[in-house]
């Protein structure tokens, strides 16, 4: 075996996902502290003390207490290399997580064991489920009241037509929660107990000792009679399955007082796959230890660093070997481009990186050559993998400078932070007016905050409300089609669309003009 396949080897590449507030970032900085990254794990609620979560670097984040961009964290874990995707919880962030979810080879579905399947787990599940990778849930917040585990897994088969399979189950909850029946690792591991001495050996049917205080509680008993049920009727753990994403494993804990989490993570690194191949050129497969080098780019930040006026294209590694000062081939363009400047992430903290490999994510400094979805090659063979999937807009603004004479900073802001991917840019299309769309409100919210912070320029929004994005076909095109019911502008790339009042505008336009072809964009 090569060196460059051992360490491919070595792997771990997932992302996050969960409906706002079940706990994603809070389990992600258990992670981090099992990884030796940070000595204690900044809780997100706790806003006075000062201590913030070390993923949500950001301003905005920092005073909603919500994450709103994907950030990356390395550790080694277990001889493991572990790659985490914190993904934003909010909905209208949903874009940037869509495209994360193509750089990671597994995820981690957090739910609230209070709240069940929540409405934005189900939409980020139907999306990974598309894409066929293993789905590792944890049910999160034993430490309150909930609903029955066995609940829990139902509501999961239903909604989400997916094997979910017990690895551990909870002993009481709440207040009353006295530890996890660790069904893998046949042990019982203790609540509120942080030495070695929390784990509790089972016998060969799965009993704890005679002598165990905890062996005569009544919620032990009962739970043995759950654990007897799941025997019987409950699914059987098979891993083809797990790697397929037909069967979910379920763990159960509570990531604010860490139990739980280790248990969860150790399990992780052993089930989750190696950085697998990829599918490039529509139709060949391209395997990780494949040792011409190749990537692509999922997603842009501007001003990771504020007082740097910097942008950061975060490319995944699909194959080879990435090196410092490699010369590689941008797919789109067929120009070369040297990547000299490569950073690895602790969320805002970096490290330049030298070496890394498939399965790997690192941060490329951008002059503004890269896109979202870019596929970047070494070696004389084009390499172009599939495209990342783009979302037509339902909210515009029309956007203007508060202060005339800022300008230039106001154009660079609206550049930059565009080329992020969260917002999309239109100019009117006679009038060169800045219009704005977005999947959901908060992306104004947080694009004004940074224009003001970031770039000292303020901003005034006009509401277009909510609108109908429909692209023409240019040769199709009179300007006298357009009215106050369907604006005429043109997307970053020059093409021309309509921006639709409603479902009804639009289909009086298609009946006013039958042989018009319009087609959205998704």
């Amino acid at each position: 075996m090569t060196k460059l396949t051992d360490e491919v080897k070595k792997r771990r590449t997932f992302a996050i996902i969960s409906h706002p507030d079940a706990g994603k970032t809070t389990i992600t900085e258990q992670m981090l502290l099992f990884g030796g990254v940070i000595r204690s794990a900044g809780t997100v609620k706790a806003r006075k003390s000062g201590h913030y979560a070390t993923s949500d670097w950001m301003a905005i984040e920092k005073k909603r207490g919500i994450s709103v961009t994907s950030s990356v964290m390395q550790f080694e874990y277990q001889e493991k290399r572990i790659n985490i995707l914190d993904t934003p919880g909010h909905q209208d962030f949903s874009e940037d997580t869509y495209r994360t979810l193509m750089a990671v080879d597994a995820a981690v579905m957090v739910i609230d064991s209070a709240k069940g399947i929540e409405p934005q787990t189900k939409k980020l599940f139907k999306v990974v489920k598309k894409r066929g990778i293993p789905i590792f849930t944890f049910m999160n917040k034993l430490d309150r009241d909930g609903r029955e585990p066995l609940d829990l897994i139902a509501e999961l088969e239903d909604l989400l037509g997916i094997e979910g399979v017990a690895m551990n189950w909870p002993i009481g909850m709440g207040k009353q929660l006295k530890g996890l029946y660790d069904i893998a690792n046949n042990r019982v591991e203790l609540y509120r107990k942080d030495d070695d001495d929390r784990y509790l050996p089972l016998d060969e049917n799965g009993k704890l000792s005679e002598d165990e205080a905890l062996a005569q509680d009544s919620l032990y008993q009962s739970t043995l009679d759950d654990i007897d049920l799941l025997k019987e009727a409950g699914n059987t753990f098979d891993k083809d399955k797990i790697l397929r994403g037909n069967q979910t494993p379920v763990f159960f804990g509570s990531a604010l007082t860490n139990f739980g989490v280790e248990t969860f993570l150790d399990s992780f690194v052993n089930l989750a796959p190696a950085p697998q191949e990829h599918v490039v050129n529509e139709d060949e497969k391209l395997a990780a230890d494949d040792p011409e080098f190749s990537g692509f780019v999922f997603k842009i930040q501007a001003n990771m660093n504020p007082n740097h006026r910097d942008r950061i294209a975060f490319v995944r590694i699909g194959s080879g070997e990435f090196k410092k000062g490699i010369d590689v081939t941008l797919a789109r363009t067929g120009k070369p481009v040297r990547l000299n400047n490569a950073t690895e992430f602790m969320s805002s903290e970096r490290v330049q990186v030298s070496d890394a490999v498939a399965g790997d994510i690192v941060g490329l400094y951008d002059t503004g050559n890269f896109q979202i979805g870019d596929s970047i090659y070494a070696g004389k063979k084009k390499i172009v993998y599939p495209e990342l999937p783009q979302f037509t807009p339902e909210i515009f603004m029309r956007v203007t400078a508060k202060n005339v004479m800022k300008q230039k900073s106001f154009h660079k802001g609206m550049n930059q932070l565009v080329q992020e991917g969260a917002i999309q840019l239109y100019r009117g299309y006679s009038t060169d007016d800045y219009i704005l769309g977005a999947v959901g409100q908060l992306q104004f919210e947080v694009f004004s905050f940074r224009m003001k912070n970031e770039y000292n320029s303020e901003v005034e929004l006009h509401t277009l409300g909510n609108r109908v994005a429909r692209w023409i076909n240019p040769d199709q095109l009179d300007p006298k089609m357009s009215s106050s019911r369907n604006l005429l502008v043109k997307d970053r790339d020059g093409e021309p669309l309509f921006l639709f009042e409603n479902a009804f505008a639009e289909r009086w336009f298609k009946d006013k003009y039958p042989d018009v072809e319009l087609t959205s964009r998704l």
